[in-house]
């Protein structure tokens, strides 16, 4: 089995339900206060152990019950943890989730994540580099993520760059990366607005990936064809952690050495059956989940 290897966040989600996301100003009643482990990073490791991949965690908790219970919570699901720092005297990382109205908001704080530097990577670098295929996102430091991108890109390690929360990311990084997987709003950030999705994913032929929602996700196949596989129709509870499961979902078929077309077809189809369960791990399929759902 290969090894995979998710260099990044690790939050503590603290979500609240509402009627409806409040509007500036505006005080609304919140109720089924949850403490929920997440984390960008940590949510894509979590997702691919479900699907009972090979999976290493690289990444920093504080030395509070927080970081202790987010570090158990990787292990019960038999995501590897041994190389993640506990940061002394820095707070967990902690992300704020209103949901509501089928949608969510979410403000970050990144605590202990930003002690994921270039040392840090350095000091498991032995490790990131038996993996082979590694996943970053931005809740990292910047140069922590072009960092880790090289460093892979340069030791014939994939690198999946989901770059979320949106920023602009260096065009050399952009070419070193094996996969980008941005949403529609990040594509524009990242590429600007002259050139259309289409043109876009011709220059990057199965590497520029966007999702989009309940549409579903598009590329470009090396053949030259863009295509869109819908997404999956799902009875939507809550959507936080679809994006993570899509990412996870992917690599882990991307190493199985499925086709793109297909390696999408199994990201989305999970990503599908994570909505339709609360909070970003707790709705993560299992692999024989997928595989009866794409038999259907």
């Amino acid at each position: 089995m290969k090894k995979i290897g998710v260099v990044g966040s690790i939050n503590m989600d603290m979500t609240v339900q509402a009627e409806r996301i409040p509007l500036k100003g505006e005080t609304l009643k919140g109720e089924n206060l949850k403490y929920i482990p997440g984390g960008k990073g940590a949510n894509q490791a979590v997702a691919m152990a479900k699907l009972g991949a090979d999976v290493e965690m690289f990444g920093c908790v504080g030395d509070d019950s927080a970081g202790k219970d987010l570090l158990e919570n990787l292990k019960s699901v038999g995501v590897k943890t041994e190389h993640i720092r506990i940061a002394d005297n820095v707070p967990t990382g902690l992300a704020l989730i209103t949901v509501g109205e089928n949608d969510n908001t979410i403000i970050v704080v990144a605590g202990a994540n930003n002690c994921v530097d270039i040392d840090y990577v350095n000091q498991i670098r032995d490790a990131l580099l038996q993996c082979d295929i590694v996943l970053l996102q931005h809740e990292i430091p910047q140069e922590t993520v072009e960092y880790t991108a090289k460093l892979c890109t340069e030791n014939g390690v994939k690198v999946v760059l989901n770059p979320a929360p949106a920023r602009p990311v260096k065009p050399e990084i952009l070419e070193k990366v094996t996969y980008l997987t941005p949403n529609e709003h990040e594509t524009v950030i990242l590429f600007g607005e002259e050139q259309s999705f289409e043109e876009l994913m011709k220059k990057y032929p199965e590497k520029l990936v966007i999702t989009q929602g309940s549409k579903g996700v598009s590329t470009c196949l090396k053949n030259g064809e863009v295509v869109l596989v819908p997404a999956r129709k799902s009875k939507v509870v809550d959507t936080t952690g679809a994006g993570d499961t899509l990412n996870g979902a992917f690599a882990v078929a991307i190493t199985e050495g499925r086709a793109m077309k297909d390696a999408l077809k199994f990201a989305n189809t999970a990503a599908g059956l994570s909505i339709e369960k609360a909070g970003a791990q707790g709705g993560m399929p299992t692999y024989q989940d997928v595989i009866k759902e794409l038999e259907e």
